[in-house]
This record gives structure tokens, sequence and C-alpha cells, in this order.
């Protein structure tokens, strides 16, 4: 495998005594796709949020090529590995300022123009009001507000979850045009295993906040592990 991009060590987070993640080992390689898989309750999310210190973790290290995030601004943690929610929120009266809203917080210029174009949108909605788009393409809109702090890792939370069939794939296409012609380090979760399967180089498996496994995507649909069997019977369509 390459080198890791990201490496996490024994993570764990817990809250009112509860942990939800139970020790937590993955590594993600640079320049690739990791896929964050597992049943509802596996500590997907807050894995995810965890990596760039959304949430601060009780125990356990991320490490962003090879330098531990725990001590690191987390301003400037946040602009090398950049989030995208499952549901966009868009801040600004226009497209415009939304995708430039994280940028001119931090004190940085950006295209938005170009970063429109870079998303599969065309430059004319820079003045349409975030709501009158589609969900679809406000989130692809959430994607270039991301990459206006030019990332170097992206983190996905469910991104199309809440997209019909069209627009999903059109994000899916998205993720793997910016992974070859940007080389971003992308992490995502889903519950879709026929999206890991499309879009995803390795993917992690985790299971009531413990991981069980990491696999090439080849490796992992042919079967890999018990409880990647379980999941795959259970949820592949």
């Amino acid at each position: 495998m390459q080198a890791p991009k990201i490496r996490v060590q024994g993570l764990r987070y817990a809250v009112g005594g509860v942990e939800i993640l139970k020790g937590v080992d993955a590594e993600m390689p640079e320049g690739r796709i990791t896929a964050v898989v597992g049943p509802s309750g596996a500590g997907k999310s807050t894995f995810l949020r965890s990596v760039n210190r959304l949430i601060e973790p009780t125990a356990g290290e991320v490490f962003v090529d090879g330098e531990p995030t725990a001590g690191m601004d987390p301003l400037r943690l946040r602009r090398q590995v950049g989030m995208v929610f499952q549901l966009p929120a868009l801040f600004g009266r226009s497209v415009g300022e939304a995708i430039l809203y994280g940028a001119h917080l931090a004190g940085r210029g950006a295209d938005a123009t170009r970063l429109l174009e870079l998303v599969g949108l065309d430059g004319s909605l820079l003045a349409r009001e975030p709501e009158t788009l589609s969900v679809g393409q406000q989130q692809r809109v959430s994607i270039a507000r991301a990459l206006a702090l030019e990332p170097e890792v992206l983190l996905m939370d469910e991104p199309t979850s809440a997209l019909d069939g069209a627009a999903r794939r059109r994000v899916e296409d998205l993720v793997r045009r910016l992974n070859a012609n940007l080389g971003l380090t992308m992490v995502f979760v889903s519950h879709d295993l026929a999206q890991v399967e499309r879009v995803a180089d390795r993917v992690v498996l985790l299971s009531d906040g413990r991981s069980e496994g990491e696999w090439g995507r080849d490796e992992f649909f042919s079967g890999a592990g018990e409880q990647a069997r379980r999941l795959l019977s259970g949820t592949r369509r």
C-alpha cells in the first residue's frame, strides 16, 4: 500500500461515559479514495469528524503526513483536511458568496467561477440564491466551497444519501474526477456498497466502534472476512 496520508491509532471517543469509538486503527493512502463502511451505529461519522477535530477524540492519535493533529492549529488542519457533510448548508445571498464563504473567513482569495466549473456547474449560477438550486446542485456547490481552501484531503460524510439516482451518479463521477485530476486524497462514509464498489480504491470496515479491517476494493468485494461478508450479503444492492 502507498504511504498513508492519514494514519489513525487507537482512536477513542466517548460521550457521557458511553464509548462510540473503541480503539480504531486505520490508514488512508495518499492520492486514493477510501470508503468507510459499516452497520448503523458503527461510529463512521464520528470517526470522520475526529480526523479533522470537529470533535476531539477522548484518546488515540491522528496523523496527517506523519504530523499529530492534536498539536496542529485547528484552522490550519481544516484547511488541509476539508469536510463535506450529508446535507449541504450554504451561507451567503448568492452561490458565488456561498462558494467563497470559507475562503474569505480564512483570508484567502479564490475564483468562484473556476470552482463552479470544477464541480461541473455553469458559471451562470453564481448570482443565483443557493436555495433555488436542486439538492444535487447544492451538494456540488458545497464541494466547491471546500475546494476553495485548496485542501489536500477531502472528507465526505454520506455526500449522496439525500440525492436521487441521477444526482448521486453525478457526484460519484465528480469524486473520481477530482481524485484523478487534482490528486486529492478522499475519504467518504457510505451505506451504499454498490456506490463503494463504483467509487472507492480502498475500504475500511467499522463495527460497534472498532476497526474490523482494511482491504483493497477488489479484495473486499470478493469477500474478505466473515464480518465483511455479512455486511455485503445484508446491504449490497
